[in-house]
């Protein structure tokens, strides 16, 4: 990280990951180009997480050609003039992890893994999750992305009196 001072702790990223209203996947494609999507992904736990798609498409191939995945989250993006220096600069909070990615096979962890999401993104409608299931499951393909390391996390944020916040400092 060029900017260490802006570095968060683990916990903190992996906070922003579960946060984050999508968080973009990139990939390699079998042909070696890039290929990045943001994607709707809820976790199990801090180490494994999950998206659905069609069950075929360029992530499915990119992910059979070349499983190593970089997933990238960002939440509390807010265009500001510096307090300080008048400069125009962002307000972020992000986070980075590496990941292995695979298909999921199993229909029992496949349901699972739907019903994680449908947890995160729709929980007031969990009663109708049964059904969707039963009507689209044979038309859903899930992914599992294993994270290979602790995310990393990093922040540009002031406080209250206009100063940065750095080396990790809260509120």
């Amino acid at each position: 990280m060029r900017k260490a001072s802006r570095e968060m702790p683990a916990g903190w990223a992996l906070e922003i990951m579960r946060k984050a209203p999508y968080i973009t996947v990139s990939l390699t494609r079998p042909d070696g180009s890039a290929y990045g999507v943001p994607l709707s992904l809820a976790s199990r736990n801090d180490k494994v997480w999950y998206f659905h798609c069609a069950p075929e498409g360029d992530k499915l191939d990119a992910i059979a050609a070349h499983p190593d995945v970089c997933l990238s989250a960002v939440t509390k993006c807010t265009p500001t003039v510096g307090p300080k220096d008048g400069s125009f600069t962002l307000q972020y909070r992000s986070a980075i992890a590496f990941g292995r990615a695979e298909l999921v096979t199993d229909e029992e962890e496949k349901i699972q893994a739907l019903r994680i999401i449908s947890r995160r993104f729709l929980p007031r409608h969990m009663d109708a999750f049964d059904e969707a299931v039963r009507r689209s499951l044979h038309r859903t393909a899930v992914v599992r992305i294993t994270l290979t390391s602790a995310p990393t996390g990093k922040r540009k944020q002031y406080d209250k009196e206009g100063e940065e916040m750095k080396y990790g400092r809260m509120e």
